[in-house]
C-alpha cells in the first residue's frame, strides 16, 4: 500500500529561539539526544524493511533536526531506497548543505523556513542557492507577521523563480482583506492559511494512508488527534487503517489540512505534498487562484 508517515521523535532542541514559535523548546541533554537518535534509527530501519509498501516520509521535529548528523544520515539513506517515494524534513536551513550531494535528488526534499532576526538574510539565501545548484527540491516559507513583510518581498525577488515562497498565517492573528492581499501577492495560496478550515465530519486521508508516528512507534491519524491507532513496530496499526472523518471542529495547520479531501490541495501540490512544492510553476499559481476556500 501507499503510506505517508509524519515522524516526530523526542528531539526538542533548536538553535533558534523564535518568539512566535508554537513549539515548546528545551535544551536536550546528551541522554535525550541519544534517545532521539536511537528512536530515529529504529524508525528508519522499519521503513527500510517495508519493501511491499510504497512509503513517503516527512520529518516534523519539535526542534531542528538537520544540525544533528543522524537526521542528515537518515534522510540520505532513505532517499536511496527504491520503495521510498519521498523523504522530506521541515528545517530552518541553519545547517550546511553539502550533505545533500550524497542523497538522491529525485527523492529528497526540504521544507525550509526563513526566520528574520535569527539568521542573516544573505546566509539563508546563499543556502537556498546552494540547494538549487545541487538540484534539491525545496520550498521556502515565512510567518506572516507585519514585521516580516519586507523580508518576504526581498526573498520573493531573490529566490529562483521556480521556488515556491509560502506564507503561514501567524498563530492567533486576524488579517484584514488589505493585509491578506499583501501576503497573497507573494503567496497566491495564502488564503488557505489565512483562516482555519472547518473539518468536523469531513473526509480526511489521515488515518487511512497518512499517519503520524512518534518516537515510541505510537501511530495516530495525525499530529492533532491524540487517539492512538496502534503501534508501528508490532504492526497493530494496520488493522485500524480505514477512511475516517475528522473529529475536530477545525484544522488550521498546513500539515493537517493539506490532507482534507474537501480541499483541492492534493491537486495543487501533486508530487510535492510533503515538501509543499506546487505542481504548477509559481508564476501560474496566481492565474489559477485558490478557488473556493472554506472560511
Amino acid at each position: 500500500m501507499d503510506l505517508t508517515l509524519l515522524y516526530r521523535g523526542p528531539l526538542a532542541s533548536c538553535d533558534y529561539d523564535c518568539p512566535y514559535c508554537p513549539f515548546a523548546k528545551r535544551r536536550d541533554s546528551r541522554e535525550q539526544l541519544r534517545a532521539d537518535r536511537a528512536a530515529l534509527e529504529r524508525f528508519a530501519a522499519w521503513v527500510a524493511e517495508q519493501r511491499e509498501d510504497r512509503v513517503s516520509v516527512l520529518f516534523t521535529p519539535w526542534g531542528e533536526g538537520l544540525v544533528r548528523s543522524w537526521y542528515r544520515d537518515t534522510l540520505t539513506a532513505l532517499s536511496h531506497l527504491p520503495h521510498v517515494a519521498r523523504v522530506a524534513i521541515q528545517t530552518n536551513l541553519s545547517c550546511r548543505t553539502e550533505w545533500t550531494s550524497a542523497a538522491d535528488p529525485d527523492t529528497l526534499a526540504l521544507w525550509c523556513t526563513y526566520h528574520p532576526g535569527q539568521t542573516p538574510y544573505d546566509r539563508f539565501l546563499t543556502k537556498c542557492r546552494e540547494l538549487s545548484g545541487r538540484s534539491v527540491r525545496y520550498s521556502v516559507g515565512i510567518v506572516g507577521l507585519p514585521e516580516h513583510i519586507d523580508a518576504a518581498r526581498r526573498l520573493r525577488a531573490d529566490l529562483p523563480e521556480h521556488v515556491y515562497l509560502w506564507v503561514n498565517a501567524a498563530d492567533g492573528r486576524t488579517y484584514t482583506d488589505a493585509e491578506a492581499a499583501e501576503w497573497a501577492a507573494l503567496d497566491p495560496l495564502f488564503a488557505y492559511s489565512r483562516h482555519p478550515h472547518p473539518s468536523a465530519g469531513l473526509p480526511c486521508r489521515t488515518g487511512e494512508s497518512v499517519l503520524s508516528v512518534d518516537g515510541e512507534g505510537t501511530v495516530r491519524r495525525c499530529h492533532f488527534v491524540p487517539e492512538p491507532l496502534g503501534n508501528l513496530y508490532d504492526g497493530s496499526f494496520r488493522a485500524g487503517l480505514r477512511p475516517r472523518a475528522c473529529p475536530l471542529a477545525a484544522c488550521d495547520c498546513h500539515i493537517g489540512y493539506v490532507h482534507l479531501e474537501s480541499l483541492p490541495l492534493y491537486d495543487v501540490f501533486a508530487g510535492g505534498v510533503l515538501e509543499r512544492v506546487p505542481a504548477l510553476p509559481v508564476r501560474e499559481l496566481a492565474v489559477v487562484g485558490v478557488g473556493h476556500v472554506h472560511k
